[in-house]
């Protein structure tokens, strides 16, 4: 296997991402179609970070940061890739990433149901946040 390579997703990636997400993912949001991934990468062209080995993407974070709060989504690493330190390269990517803006603290959101994913976030030294509850609107089209 060649050396894992962490870059920021552009334009040409977006296709390749959102069929990643359909295998490596788990759930899905309003957002998780083209024009919503399209606009992330328009408005902040290093927020979606992937990792790519021998030519494969094998795994993706996003990290949003709005000036206050750093925000963290769709970590995710191809099934048959898991457990070989990307989710870790990409979380320091991330982190990395949060530090240069100026973030101070990150936060994910994790599925309560993925117990697989809370293993990683705490081995990562992430903790839950039990007192809040995240409350969501969709808008129309």
């Amino acid at each position: 296997m060649t050396e894992l390579r962490i870059r920021a997703a552009g334009p040409d990636d977006l296709d390749t991402v959102l069929a990643f997400w359909k295998t490596a993912a788990e759930g899905t949001s309003i957002s998780d179609d083209r024009n919503g991934v399209e606009r992330l990468v328009d408005r902040d062209p290093e927020a979606l970070i992937i990792a790519e080995q021998d030519g494969e993407l094998v795994g993706t974070v996003i990290a949003g940061f709005d000036g206050w709060r750093c925000h963290l989504y769709r970590l995710a690493v191809h099934p048959d890739r898991r457990r070989q330190g990307i989710g870790a390269a990409l979380l320091a990517a991330a982190e990395g990433r949060f530090v240069r803006l100026g973030g101070r603290r990150g936060d994910a959101m994790v599925l309560q149901r993925n117990e697989t994913a809370h293993h990683a976030w705490r081995a990562a030294g992430y903790t839950p946040q039990e007192q809040w509850r995240r409350w969501i609107k969709p808008f129309g089209e």
